[in-house]
């Protein structure tokens, strides 16, 4: 017999939070108080009742329930219910959500995720906000970081650190470094914690703050050097801190947010802003397919109010708003992105490098992730040569030279071929990339020819 054919898949159903107002205390509550009220009056209620706003996000919970509380206390007449998803998780999720009829819907999206909200955005799944009265900046620096169209707008950003174990960098004899070509010094042999950008969502954008600082050659010099150095740190980057904290190493590339809430909960490390920089924005958004579109503008309006703003800037939130009011005040050891940007250290052009991304993450995987192995010991080689008095710039250049040049990655037919990678998603095997993977081996084993005729 044939085999019978699967079942449509059921709708999506939202996940409430463990501190959801929709909670089982509060249910319980609420029936044994509308079973003592007359037939009229619980019709009245019912009438009054809050309403729900569903809430899609990918932050924390202790960031979540203090929103939540704050929120529901300013506007009575609604009650939030969260659902967590990961960025690559999200599109996918919200996709199906606004074709699933009849089901339960997402009235707002926020989370960090530029390229998918770009996504939604080229999709159609989003409406324009109604916030032009808040009147917050749409760019710091060079960065863009609101949608100018109005389907998304910035409500925070996060800058990139250097974490770093201070007694660690003494042992080693180096100092903390105040710019990425600093982490280039092999006395670092181990001891950097590196994010792998086709699997830690903020992790490409802060590849291409280097690429676009020093040129797409020069800056992959950079990283070949750097990765060659480092212990490359998967999913869960969000734990660099982790590595460092303990001495595990010495320095770890992460963003702010991360770096703070370790310090936070005790770990004895300090952080330092690079002097190239860019910002890493979290969005806001109203899924078209929402059904309490008053419910999700009021969600929307509080965070991006002066109260939410402020909100976002307590240090056990640990969130950069975009109001630059919100730093009025603000202690001077407090980083303030707006007086970075002025001094001229946030110039990431972050609309140029958006839509490569993905390529840049391809790039990194079969350059240096794969072969991590063997480009660290390559670079060794290199060290021993030079400390020698060899010149082994040849050799230098074959492990520096990315596999396509900056015109390729910019090319739109290379973009398509990877721009469905999102943050913290897999990397498939794409036949360009298998290409790019050969001519590194060709040019991983021309390297070691020159080494071995320098008896390095």
């Amino acid at each position: 017999m044939p085999p019978s054919p699967p079942s449509p898949p059921s709708p999506p159903s939202l996940v409430s939070s463990p501190r959801s107002p929709w909670s089982r205390r509060r249910l319980l509550q609420g029936l044994a108080a509308a079973l003592l009220l007359p037939a009229s009056l619980r019709a009245l209620a019912a009438a009054k009742a809050p309403t729900q706003i569903n809430i899609l996000t990918s932050y924390p919970d202790d960031v979540m329930a203090r929103f939540e509380a704050a929120f529901e206390k300013s506007h009575p007449q609604y009650r939030i219910r969260f659902l967590w998803r990961m960025p690559h998780d999200a599109l996918p999720y919200l996709e199906q959500a606004a074709q699933a009829p009849g089901g339960e819907t997402v009235d707002v999206y926020w989370a960090a995720s530029p390229r998918t909200f770009s996504r939604l955005k080229q999709q159609r799944l989003l409406r324009q906000l109604a916030l032009k009265d808040t009147a917050l900046p749409a760019r710091i620096g060079a960065t863009q970081i609101s949608d100018p169209d109005g389907y998304f707008v910035a409500t925070e950003v996060a800058g990139y650190v250097f974490a770093y174990h201070q007694r660690k960098l003494d042992q080693l004899g180096v100092a903390v470094p105040r710019d990425w070509p600093e982490l280039a010094n092999p006395k670092l042999l181990d001891n950097i914690a590196l994010p792998v950008p086709g699997e830690v969502g903020f992790a490409p954008v802060m590849f291409d703050i280097v690429l676009q600082a020093y040129g797409w050659q020069r800056g992959w010099a950079l990283w070949s050097e750097v990765a060659a150095l480092s212990q490359l740190v998967h999913r869960g980057a969000s734990f660099v801190a982790d590595l460092v904290a303990p001495g595990e190493a010495a320095i770890g590339l992460s963003i702010d947010f991360f770096v703070k809430a370790a310090i936070a909960n005790g770990a004895t490390i300090g952080q330092r802003y690079p002097q190239h920089n860019g910002v890493n924005p979290g969005h806001i958004a109203l899924p078209l397919a929402g059904r309490n579109k008053a419910g999700a503008d009021a969600f929307a309006r509080f965070v991006l109010s002066p109260q939410g703003q402020a909100l976002l800037a307590q240090r056990d939130i640990r969130k950069l708003p975009v109001s630059p009011q919100a730093y009025a005040g603000m202690d001077v050891n407090e980083f303030n992105p707006y007086a970075a940007a002025a001094n001229g250290t946030m110039n990431y052009d972050g609309e140029r490098g958006r839509e490569r991304l993905s390529v840049i993450a391809a790039v990194f995987e079969q350059m240096l992730a794969k072969p991590h192995a063997e480009m660290r010991a390559l670079w060794q080689r290199v060290y021993r040569a030079e400390a020698a008095g060899r010149d082994a710039t040849a050799a230098r250049a074959l492990l520096a030279q990315p596999p396509l040049d900056e015109a390729g990655a910019d090319d739109e037919a290379v973009r398509r071929e990877f721009g469905k990678n999102l943050e913290g998603d897999a990397l498939p095997q794409q036949g360009l990339a298998l290409d790019w993977s050969r001519g590194c081996a060709a040019r991983r084993a021309q390297a070691g020819l020159l080494l071995d005729g320098m008896a390095a």
